[in-house]
């Protein structure tokens, strides 16, 4: 057995199903092993390390396990970094398996030298290490696997060629030798409980509290319903959070911050005592005033406790198992005129998103696009939304139901990984239907080109449905929006715009199914047939670039900025103030408006 080989066989005895990857003769070791080894675990090949390292973030947001992801050394290697830094600032476990030149060339500036050790210091700072000789394995393998899992956060193994090559060598009973084992079981720390009894304190106190989850309540929902119950307190979400309690249930007030709603901002500016669960959100000025309210946060991640607030109590702790033992502590407030001004305004929130998708636009308004696919999300659907404009629609307009995911790029927020997420989704759930939600300028970058990896693998999944969904504006609309409400800037279209692609025309030149929609009577239509579809499926929605993404909360500055804009020349003004006006309106029509 080759060390090539042990690092299959160690995967294998660790459950590891897929390794998203790219060849190179920086892993030509690994790629032969894998020959051997039957293509156990499965080989999936992307068409760039990037996406690897996107499917492999796709896949454990999805599947609550480890992604792992495989590049060659040199330039493969620098090519997952910016996934890698995905998964890091999204707290999401990812294993990098990467090649390296030859431990007798290095040093010597060989061809895709590259320090490594130093490149992957920041990324991978949980744990990065390079295997020098084989009787480093199992252990380096077993400590990337279980710090990646144990941590959340990417680790990376660094295996020189010539090493891959090598004969197994087990470490010994011996001096300066390391012997592992497999698997890490279950654990869930708890606070002690004069801290619980100190938070119920605090809770208990309020007059009118607030909830704000994150990523790390999703495996706490009851939990999360039970304290808001007995509280008499709404629910807002951070992006990450946005599946950790359904939209549908009346207190909650839906997504937090500059792409969130009106009814969270409204909560968090009114409240007295803040819940935070699971979520380092970290936009402070969406939070309540400092000194306004008394605020506890519960999260597993000591690093991270204490963060974005002054908050008078840190609990360290697993999410469910702290608010089960919290419970039995808080009293039931039965003065329920805040929670009823929480459900109002929810419920008002949700008709002013229906009438703004109602609005109409040149040729067809991209709110419309995902409102309409709200009522049509099939039964446990994994939606992924891309950075850009795409990300407030999919913030403010659909309503994750029981059973349904949801993620995107949350913290580093970066540009292309709408569909290689929802293929890393596919293969943690192929019997589930997936959709992206991204725009023209994701999907120019590298989203066409992972196309091509939808059609390869589809065929293997039990349920092919993949629908992608491009909001085409030619314009990189989030950039230019924020260039008119930050800067006062005109759109500077030699960066902003951009050329028109027949998405639908290429991924049915890759065997894919696909139409254009250019009239707001399409819309519906379309998601239909996609939602039915045998195979994956693009939808290129023709938007209108001048439907602005208003804060809910915006200020007296961005408003005037944007209107700066507009006597700067912006070329696109007049359907710029016309959308904004009529957007922004319908948040004060009265019940029964349309407009």
């Amino acid at each position: 057995m080759k060390v090539a080989d042990h690092v299959l066989h160690r995967l294998r005895e660790w459950d590891v199903e897929y390794v998203f990857a790219y060849p190179g003769d920086g892993i030509n070791g690994l790629l032969a092993a894998w020959g051997r080894a039957g293509d156990r675990p499965r080989f999936i090949q992307a068409r760039h390390e990037e996406m690897s390292a996107f499917q492999a973030v796709g896949y454990a947001k999805f599947s609550g396990r480890t992604g792992v992801c495989a590049a060659t050394s040199g330039p493969g290697a620098i090519h997952l970094l910016n996934g890698l830094y995905d998964a890091k600032l999204d707290h999401v476990p990812v294993v990098a398996l990467v090649g390296q030149t030859d431990r007798s060339a290095m040093g010597g500036s060989y061809q895709q030298e590259v320090d490594l050790l130093s490149l992957y210091k920041d990324v991978a700072s949980a744990y990065c290490e390079m295997v020098t000789v084989p009787e480093q394995l199992p252990a380096v393998l077993d400590r990337a696997l279980r710090i990646a899992a144990t941590r959340r956060a990417p680790t990376a193994v660094i295996i020189p060629a010539d090493v891959q090559e090598l004969d197994h060598e087990p470490p010994t009973h011996a001096f300066k030798q390391v012997p592992s084992s497999l698997g890490v079981s279950r654990y869930a720390p708890v606070p002690a409980d004069e801290d619980l009894a100190r938070a119920a304190e605090i809770l208990n106190a309020g007059e009118r509290p607030a909830i704000l989850v994150g990523q790390g309540a999703r495996q706490a929902r009851a939990e999360v319903e039970q304290v808001a119950e007995l509280l008499g307190a709404g629910v807002a979400k951070a992006l990450l959070g946005k599946d950790a309690l359904p939209d549908t249930l009346p207190y909650v007030t839906g997504s937090i911050g500059l792409l969130g709603t009106r009814p969270s901002y409204e909560m968090m500016r009114d409240c007295d005592t803040l819940l935070v669960i699971g979520s380092s959100f970290p936009y402070s000025q969406f939070l309540p005033e400092f000194g306004q309210a008394r605020a506890v946060q519960i999260d597993i991640e000591p690093a991270m406790i204490g963060l974005r607030y002054p908050f008078e109590l840190n609990l360290v702790g697993d999410a469910g198992e702290t608010l089960r033992r919290l419970v039995p502590l808080l009293e039931r407030r039965h003065d329920g005129r805040w929670r009823e001004t929480i459900e109002s305004n929810a419920a008002r929130w949700w008709e002013v998103m229906e009438r703004r998708a109602e609005v109409s636009a040149d040729p067809v308004n991209p709110e419309y696009v995902v409102h309409a696919l709200d009522e049509l999300l099939p039964h446990r659907a994994m939606v992924t939304a891309d950075s850009g404009s795409a990300a407030n629609w999919y913030a403010r307009h659909l309503r994750l139901r029981e059973g349904m995911r949801g993620s995107l790029s949350g913290t580093l927020a970066t540009m292309g990984p709408g569909v290689p997420y929802a293929i890393g989704a596919k293969f943690a759930h192929p019997d589930r239907p997936a959709v992206a939600l991204v725009g023209d300028g994701a999907m120019q970058m590298n989203g066409l080109a992972e196309l091509l990896t939808a059609a390869k693998y589809y065929g293997e999944w039990s349920d092919p449905r993949l629908v992608v969904a491009v909001l085409n504006n030619q314009d990189l609309n989030q950039v230019t929006w924020e260039m008119r409400a930050l800067q006062g800037a005109p759109q500077f279209e030699p960066s902003q715009r951009l050329p028109d692609v027949r998405y639908a025309e290429v991924a049915a030149l890759f065997g894919l199914g696909g139409e254009r929609v250019e009239e707001p009577g399409g819309v519906a239509p379309a998601w239909e047939r996609a939602l039915a579809a045998d195979r994956p499926y693009v939808i290129d929605f023709r938007t209108d670039p001048a439907v602005p993404p208003i804060p809910p909360h915006a200020t007296w500055d961005q408003i005037k900025s944007a209107a700066a804009s507009v006597l700067l020349g912006d070329s696109d003004r007049a359907a710029m103030v016309r959308q904004g006006v009529k957007a922004k309106v319908q948040e004060f029509l009265p019940g029964g408006g349309r407009g």
